[in-house]
């Protein structure tokens, strides 16, 4: 804990600096394999800083095991409050991106893409908050390290041009790091915390699950969802990234990738049943849907193909805020 604390004092100095010279304060990006805390130091470091007075934005990369919103998004937040203990920072206006996926190797290209957007909308949010600007961007990272993985970390590096970057427990990337980073980015080794435990796959996809549960019913404070049917002519339905066709059968002058960050038509059938449903800001298919914002999501419960109609469960009651849903790959059984 002493060791996180410098890290504390270390990012102070810098947002101390940042607010007299006006400039950027310091971004700071966690980074380490599966289950060595590093949600657990965001988290500390977020909670330090608001305390100081600061107002950081909490940047979380995870799709797989996010603290933002549901699993399958990538999200920030302006963290106003230090985090509550049962139910993590307050949830108010979150930027959150639909992935669809539980793990970035399901489509790199999006996930890239992802980043790049969000990285861009935290530069203009820190330009027009001055006290968010001073008091910098704490980013949360997924545990794919190696390989694919570690060329992720270094896109996202330099998407949202870090100051530096924190590497929990694994002396092997924090190497590899400081050989690819530029000088300016320092990169630092922190041992993993004494309280930290493997999680096997049954407790991820339990984490998984729970988080979508507090989505919809609440954790300390209970919510109330509602239930409705929603016709399909009503919605517009929408999965990202079609399969990669070889180089051959493209059109001229398209790339492979581009397919995986495409709109592909979803039609409705039994096939949607207990899969998630984001709610996208777009107004239509024409607009930017895949780095549109989302503005929440649904949970189809049932599928009736003879009425041709879902049933939806929803934080809010119909109508749905927007027509456009985007299919993730998430599901939630419905207990209640």
């Amino acid at each position: 804990m002493g060791i996180y604390l410098n890290c504390h004092a270390a990012m102070e100095r810098m947002r101390d600096a940042a607010e007299k010279k006006d400039s950027r304060g310091p971004i700071t990006m966690v980074v380490g394999p599966s289950d060595v805390g590093k949600s657990t130091l965001c988290r500390i470091l977020l909670n330090y800083g608001v305390r100081m007075g600061r107002r950081p934005i909490f940047v979380d990369l995870d799709v797989g095991q996010g603290h933002i919103a549901v699993p399958g998004t990538l999200g920030a937040l302006l963290v106003e409050r230090p985090s509550n203990v049962v139910e993590g920072f307050s949830q108010q206006a979150p930027l959150v991106f639909h992935f669809g996926h539980k793990s970035p190797s399901s489509n790199i290209a999006l996930y890239n893409l992802l980043v790049t957007r969000l990285a861009e909308v935290c530069a203009d949010r820190l330009q027009a908050n001055k006290k968010a600007k001073a008091s910098g961007i704490v980013i949360n990272t997924c545990g794919w390290v190696k390989g694919g993985g570690y060329k992720l970390l270094t896109h996202a590096a330099q998407a949202f041009e870090v100051d530096a970057i924190l590497v929990l427990d694994q002396e092997r990337l924090y190497n590899e790091l400081v050989r690819g980073m530029p000088e300016f980015v320092k990169v630092v080794f922190l041992p993993k915390s004494g309280g930290v435990v493997e999680r096997s796959q049954t407790m991820r996809s339990e984490s998984r699950d729970q988080r979508v549960r507090e989505y919809f019913y609440g954790s300390k404070t209970p919510l109330y969802p509602h239930s409705f049917e929603v016709k399909w002519s009503e919605a517009r339905i929408y999965k990202i990234g079609a399969p990669v066709l070889p180089a051959s059968c493209m059109p001229l002058g398209m790339k492979a990738e581009d397919n995986l960050t495409k709109l592909v038509a979803v039609t409705p059938g039994p096939s949607l049943l207990h899969h998630l449903l984001s709610v996208s800001f777009a107004d239509s298919p024409e607009d930017d849907v895949v780095q549109t914002n989302v503005a929440g999501f649904v949970c189809v419960t049932n599928v009736d193909v003879d009425r041709q109609t879902i049933t939806v469960l929803s934080p809010q009651p119909r109508p749905l805020p927007n027509t456009v849903l985007l299919l993730s790959d998430i599901q939630f059984m419905d207990s209640h």
